[in-house]
């Protein structure tokens, strides 16, 4: 992967860039050696703060973290990335496809049952012409029951902040983060929640 160090009030040593080519180097054999990676690293007052996003074909993981010291800040965002990757992983891995072969015979079964529903029909149709007029009949056929998805539900932290802020840092980590429901909280300790409708304004949520 292609990797891209941004430092801002901080210094990217040579101990840094070889934890987090360690890091990602983990990462590389879950998704793959193709995509970008960008690592952040910035120092505000007394917090050190990490932040890593891996762009891939079909994904993009996006983690920050802080911490008291950079090094441990970072350690935190790569296994915050690694672990969404596994889990993106197990969730389009457990898709099943059939086999075309089995879709062929099933295709064929249906035809050869269908003719011979309608030979059946005919059947009857002729017995019933010779006695008595046949009455045309309407069958309607229900499922026994309607399967239900299970839903899949994933436990993120990404999309809550760590410390409180304004409207505007909130709408522009939200931005950031790529995240279309931002909760936190603002500087009075009321929770908010941003949410980013379909048409791309982002709504305000108060929670009482």
């Amino acid at each position: 992967m292609d990797v891209e160090y941004t430092g801002r009030q901080t210094t990217i040593t040579k101990k840094l860039k070889l934890q987090a080519e360690a890091g990602l180097a983990r990462i590389t054999k879950i998704v793959g050696a193709s995509g970008s990676v960008h690592v952040i690293l910035s120092t505000d007052k007394y917090r050190q703060i990490a932040d890593v996003t891996v762009q891939t074909r079909h994904q993009k993981l996006v983690a920050r973290c802080e911490g008291t010291e950079m090094v441990l800040a970072l350690r935190d965002a790569l296994v915050k990335i690694e672990q969404q990757a596994i889990r993106h992983k197990k969730k389009f891995g457990t898709i099943k496809r059939h086999p075309k072969a089995d879709v062929k015979g099933a295709k064929t079964e249906t035809a050869a049952a269908g003719t011979r529903k309608a030979n059946v029909a005919v059947k009857v149709a002729a017995k019933s012409s010779v006695g008595r007029k046949a009455v045309p009949m309407l069958v309607h056929s229900f499922p026994s029951h309607s399967p239900l998805a299970e839903p899949h539900v994933v436990r993120s932290t990404d999309g809550v902040a760590l410390r409180p802020m304004s409207l505007e840092e909130a709408v522009k980590e939200a931005a950031f983060r790529d995240r279309d429901v931002f909760v936190f909280r603002d500087h009075a300790g009321l929770a908010m929640v941003l949410h980013r409708k379909r048409d791309g304004k982002m709504e305000l949520i108060e929670v009482p």
